[in-house]
């Protein structure tokens, strides 16, 4: 039986369709040095500066926390955004959480200038690991100033295999969770 009460499910019949997500507009991570931030992201990956906050009180809490708030955009138009709390401090990594699961993957349009971004980045004297091949893209990898680990991405599948690619997407999904369901039971 549905978890959803007749009631509940005749509520949710009366929401509003989901509206269309358009794209990113901005990723916030906390950094522990907005210039620290500005020079990794401008000079050495090449975003733009292009938006610039400065408050003592948080719009959506009320919070007195002074701040600012920096944003690098993106060629679509979307950002990387950076909170700097004036205390020099790092966002705490997730004790739960490998260093390599979060992450922020950003595209470039060729294999070529992914080699090119490898070549630029370590000539800036970070650690790149990568090339490394995930079948319908490439990717390196490497961490900014703050601890956060950024992937870039070249894509090599086309629009008609990343259609077949999600055939089945569902059912696969479903097998993943019984296997889980399986490996979790057995060690409780």
């Amino acid at each position: 039986m549905n978890s959803l009460s007749t009631t509940a499910t005749g509520q949710l019949a009366a929401l509003p369709v989901a509206t269309p997500i358009n794209g990113l507009h901005h990723f916030a991570y906390r950094c522990r040095d907005a210039e620290e931030t500005r020079h990794f992201y401008e000079d050495i990956l090449g975003l733009p500066l292009f938006h610039y906050i400065r408050a003592d009180v948080v719009p959506s809490t009320g919070e007195y926390c002074p701040y600012v708030h920096i944003f690098f955009r993106m060629t679509d138009g979307s950002c990387l955004a950076f909170f700097d709390l004036g205390d020099n401090q790092l966002a705490a990594p997730l004790p739960n959480t490998p260093a390599w699961v979060n992450h922020i993957a950003l595209r470039v349009a060729s294999v070529d200038q992914l080699e090119a971004m490898k070549r630029r980045i370590e000539g800036h004297g970070i650690e790149v690991l990568g090339v490394t091949d995930h079948r319908i893209f490439r990717s390196i990898y490497f961490f900014d100033p703050n601890g956060i680990r950024l992937e870039l991405c070249a894509q090599l599948a086309g629009e008609p295999q990343m259609l077949e690619e999600k055939v089945g997407i569902h059912a696969r999904l479903d097998a993943w969770s019984a296997e889980k369901a399986l490996r979790l039971a057995a060690t409780t």
